[in-house]
């Protein structure tokens, strides 16, 4: 029997693997899975790689099919909108937008039996398995082992704060200001889930003082905005910095060691892609091992099926970063933002 380690998450690989006779060990430093986490959304991409594992029409059960999106200025005016009804006829699914505890609870279910608090490894140490999967995110310690320090996430210059709130306000946007952005969707359980980014020194906080801090960055824009503030509260705002791997990596595999997500290819979320890139990457991986009983040939077909189109994804991401968070021309970016999704095809 052929075996896997996989340090971090991935589940998809873990899924694939265990239903194709794969002995797998998940090694999850946390102690247990998470049970806070705003919405992601799950493209049709990585709606099919769900439905190859059998948990697709589960996630789309739990989550919430997104009906269409619009982007406003902060006194409410219209730059544009995403025409969901197009990718939908396109791709032949909706975006579907699930929280992570509820989409990492089905991914486990699925997986069968993790271990968890287990502080992994080096990765040189665990030579007693044919494959070693480097899933353990942003900042992974399998990447630092393969490729050393110079390959370790830059700060955007951009802070993010995210939460959800207890109401369904039935509002998807997203609202662009002076270097700064408020986004608002839906989430299960009748939950509004949104989130705020601004310019800012890297780790600057204002512990018990978040919700302050956010009123007065974001409290004079338009009402859909207002709401959302006046049901936040101080125990339920998540506040970090934003980061992406910068340069990127040369290449995701190393001898029998492969890395998949973040650890890969962190990126910006403003393609809202992170989530749904990883489980693509985790059942590519386990198809090609499941494929080809040779680990060096599997690894090498993942790296080229994998790594052109998420690096691509992730300048994409990093370029709308950069252009959304302008502070002056904003005309001209809004402009330009609203031919984008007025021509502009997303890929699914």
């Amino acid at each position: 029997m052929r075996s896997a380690a996989i340090v971090g998450g991935g589940l998809a690989t873990a899924i694939h693997l265990r239903h194709n006779g794969w002995r797998v060990d998940v090694l999850e430093r946390a102690a247990t899975h998470p049970t806070t986490g705003t919405a992601l959304g799950i493209w049709p991409a990585a709606l099919k790689a769900l439905d190859t594992l059998g948990v697709g029409a589960t996630v789309r059960t739990i989550g919430r099919a997104q009906s269409g999106a619009v982007f406003l200025r902060p006194d409410g005016s219209r730059i544009g909108a995403i025409d969901s009804a197009a990718l939908e006829r396109r791709s032949g699914d909706a975006v579907h937008l699930i929280s992570r505890p509820a989409l990492l609870g089905v991914l486990a279910a699925a997986a069968g039996p993790l271990r968890f608090g287990v502080e992994a490894p080096d990765v040189r140490e665990l030579a007693g398995y044919d494959v070693v999967v480097g899933a353990d995110g942003l900042h992974s310690r399998v990447r630092d082992a393969l490729f050393g320090p110079g390959f370790r996430p830059r700060y955007t210059g951009h802070t993010v704060w995210r939460g959800a709130v207890p109401a369904d306000l039935g509002v998807t946007a997203q609202t662009l200001g002076r270097g700064a952005i408020f986004g608002i969707t839906g989430q299960e359980g009748g939950r509004t889930n949104w989130f705020a980014t601004a310019h800012a020194p890297e780790g600057q906080r204002e512990p018990g003082n978040e919700v302050a801090a956010l009123k007065e960055r974001f409290g004079h824009w338009h009402e859909d905005v207002r709401a959302v503030l006046d049901l936040v509260t101080e125990d339920e705002v998540l506040h970090h910095d934003l980061h992406h791997l910068d340069p990127p990596l040369p290449s995701y595999v190393t001898e029998r060691v492969a890395l998949i997500g973040d650890a890969a290819h962190a990126m910006t979320p403003d393609l809202g892609r992170g989530a749904c890139e990883a489980i693509v990457d985790g059942l590519s991986l386990a198809e090609q091992l499941v494929h080809d009983p040779d680990v060096a040939l599997a690894l090498a077909s993942y790296d080229r099926e994998r790594r052109p189109p998420t690096q691509r994804l992730a300048r994409m991401s990093r370029l709308m970063n950069r252009a959304v968070g302008v502070r002056r021309c904003l005309p001209l970016r809004d402009a330009a933002l609203g031919l984008v999704l007025r021509f502009g095809r997303p890929p699914a």
